[in-house]
């Protein structure tokens, strides 16, 4: 047997005799948690509609998901990203040539360290193996209190730019982000894809929140 499937079945030996990163008083058994924490998570496995768009959810947005979630992104919990990037694994993704983050905000990034929706899609992306693509940035995100419908979506729509002219072009991509609610930002970012040229945009999200 070669080496690095040696390497790789010890990997996966230690790994099972690590507690539960959510109970901690099982073994983890897929994706960091033990079975019983893995068969309890709130599970959709469905797709909603959003802004004219379907989009794949894992979970519905409730607890133990809620607060994972939270946790990952806001207090910097980057080892239950196995977990959570697990159940959009577990999802049956669309057959895609570039997985596409969604871009958060330099500010935001400088807060929180690093963009979480990109540590998920890092994940998605080995599993169908193929490559992350970041064509469009995101201006500064601010509070959206006080404004309507119409102006809350004119605002996120402003938020995203074109960042590179570059020739390359994926016609078909995966939208990755954590939780989707009135999927404004999603939609926002599927226009600017589509103006450099995709074709066929899908959009998978960990946790599906109720509007």
């Amino acid at each position: 047997m070669p080496m690095s499937n040696l390497i790789k079945q010890a990997k996966t030996w230690l790994q099972q005799l690590q507690p539960c990163q959510l109970c901690g008083s099982d073994y983890q058994h897929i994706h960091s948690v033990c079975e019983d924490c893995w068969s309890q998570l709130p599970w959709a496995k469905t797709t909603v509609q959003r802004q004219e768009m379907q989009v794949h959810i894992a979970c519905d947005y409730t607890y133990p998901m809620d607060r994972m979630i939270q946790l990952f992104k806001y207090e910097q919990k980057l080892h239950l990203q196995n977990v959570l990037a697990g159940t959009l694994l577990s999802l049956r993704l669309p057959k895609v040539s570039a997985i596409v983050p969604m871009p958060i905000s330099t500010e935001r990034l400088v807060e929180r360290g690093y963009n979480q929706s990109l540590v998920l899609a890092k994940h998605v992306a080995k599993h169908l193996n193929v490559p992350i693509w970041q064509p469009i940035t995101r201006r500064s995100q601010h509070s959206q209190k006080g404004l309507s419908r119409l102006e809350r979506m004119d605002d996120i729509e402003a938020q995203f730019e074109i960042s590179t002219q570059s020739k390359l072009c994926y016609r078909r991509v995966l939208i990755i982000d954590d939780v989707v609610t009135t999927g404004s930002s999603i939609h926002a970012l599927k226009l600017k894809l589509e103006a450099l040229g995709c074709r066929e945009i899908y959009a998978a999200c960990i946790a599906g929140a109720k509007i």
